[in-house]
């Protein structure tokens, strides 16, 4: 039995097979370098989409930047900002549980710096020092 005739349309066939795949191998480098570009562009598109959301609308004075932060649902939140419109300096707890008469017990002053933390996380109030806290300034 002669093999030859078989053996060599296989091996034509298989170099015609390893031509395809070196094809392939090519576009999918040049694919994968295409991909990457369109993903920076979309992440540049995203960011610039999140930077111009942010800024402020200078024709609509409702927008956004404009309003100030909101206080938590609960009265304690507007006695102690109204503590600190009176105030010539920093304040502490402790200072504001004096003010507002709400007990010197130390679970009270702990309350009380949870609160002004809050604030703070709002952008309401900063702490300059530890401990001590003020009205944000514009």
């Amino acid at each position: 039995m002669n093999l030859k005739p078989l053996l060599d349309k296989l091996a034509t066939c298989e170099q015609q097979a390893a031509a395809r795949a070196e094809q392939l191998r090519e576009q999918i480098t040049e694919l994968s370098a295409q991909l990457r570009e369109a993903e920076q562009e979309l992440e540049n598109l995203r960011i610039s989409r999140k930077t111009v959301l942010v800024l402020p609308d200078e024709d609509d004075p409702q927008s956004p930047a404009h309003e100030p932060p909101a206080l938590p649902d609960h009265p304690d939140y507007q006695r102690i900002l109204d503590a600190f419109s009176t105030a010539d300096r920093p304040l502490r707890a402790r200072d504001l549980c004096e003010a507002l008469d709400t007990g010197m017990e130390p679970k009270r002053i702990e309350g009380m710096r949870s609160k002004l933390k809050r604030l703070v996380k709002r952008g309401i109030l900063e702490e300059s020092t530890p401990g001590e806290f003020h009205p944000v300034r514009p």
